[in-house]
Order: structure tokens, then C-alpha cells, then sequence
């Protein structure tokens, strides 16, 4: 089952390699990881989606609390949460393929931030499904680059994150 665990830790210097590390050492796959600086420039907010049984979730919350630079860990799939996730896809616009790429742009509620006379530029926000539908649903031969942030995720209602 597909788990998001938030975190808070230490804005410091290594960090990052050692949660990536932790993973790393006991064969747990990160499918996405977003870290960026709260509000507060002495911590960071990273979000991990992995896979795994309720078990090995668990061990992975134990691990990374054990972590001295980690201060607060979160399942967010354990209650209510809100979770988006930013794609930035350059597609080829050429001819009658400009006026499709700006219908399916509409559609799926994106925003094309750059044009070129070859290539529509869109920004897509969403759940990971709603981004996946989109590639699915443009010719493949059109796509020519995609960024993705990985998926972003916060707890609903009174549900914080916080020190």
C-alpha cells in the first residue's frame, strides 16, 4: 500500500542524505520525496511516498525517528490528508496538434506558461492519477519533456505537522 510520510527535521547539512540513507540501507523504495524550508529556517518539511505493508511502514516511522536531525514524523494516510503533486510537460504544437493541446490544457484545468511556434509548455497540478491521465490521454509522440515535483501532502483540518 502506498503510504505518505511527512517530516520535520533539521535544516542542516546531511540531512537529507541520511534519511535518503536509511531507506537506501534496508531495501525501502522512495517513489517520491519533496523537502523544502518551513516557515521556521531552522527546520524542513520533506514529504516521502512509499510502498509497504502496515509493518514495514511502522519500521520505516521507528527508523527514521531514531534519526537525530529527524524531529517530528507523520503517516498522513493514517487520517485525513490533501496531497498535489506539480508537472511541467512540453509538448509539440504543430498545425492542428495546437489547438488539441490547448483543449486537453482546458480539460484537465492546466496552464500553458510558454509558447513557442513548435511547442506549448503546460503546468498541471493535481493528484498523481490526474497527472498520469493526462500523459495517457496526449499522443505520446508529442510529449518531448516532463518534470514532475513529486506528490506533496498535508493533513486536513486541525491536523498539523507542527514542533
Amino acid at each position: 500500500m502506498k503510504h505518505i510520510i511527512a517530516l520535520l527535521l533539521e535544516n542542516e547539512a546531511g540531512a537529507l542524505s541520511r534519511v535518503v540513507a536509511l531507506f537506501s540501507a534496508r531495501g525501502y523504495n522512495i517513489e517520491s520525496l519533496t523537502v523544502a524550508p518551513t516557515e521556521d529556517p531552522s527546520l524542513s518539511r520533506m514529504t516521502i511516498v512509499t510502498t509497504g505493508s502496515e509493518e514495514v511502514i511502522e519500521q520505516i516511522t521507528k527508523h527514521l525517528n531514531r534519526l537525530i536531525e529527524v524531529v517530528k514524523v507523520v503517516d498522513l494516510t493514517e487520517g485525513n490528508f490533501t496531497a498535489r503533486e506539480l508537472m511541467l510537460i512540453k509538448l509539440r504544437a504543430v498545425g492542428k496538434e495546437r489547438e488539441e493541446m490547448m483543449r486537453m490544457a482546458q480539460i484537465f484545468r492546466g496552464h500553458i506558461i510558454d509558447v513557442t511556434d513548435k511547442t506549448y509548455t503546460i503546468e498541471l497540478t493535481g493528484d498523481s492519477s490526474k497527472l498520469d491521465a493526462f500523459i495517457e490521454a496526449v499522443d505520446r509522440t508529442a510529449i518531448l519533456e516532463t518534470v514532475r515535483t513529486g506528490t506533496s501532502g498535508i493533513g486536513r483540518g486541525e491536523r498539523i505537522l507542527r514542533v
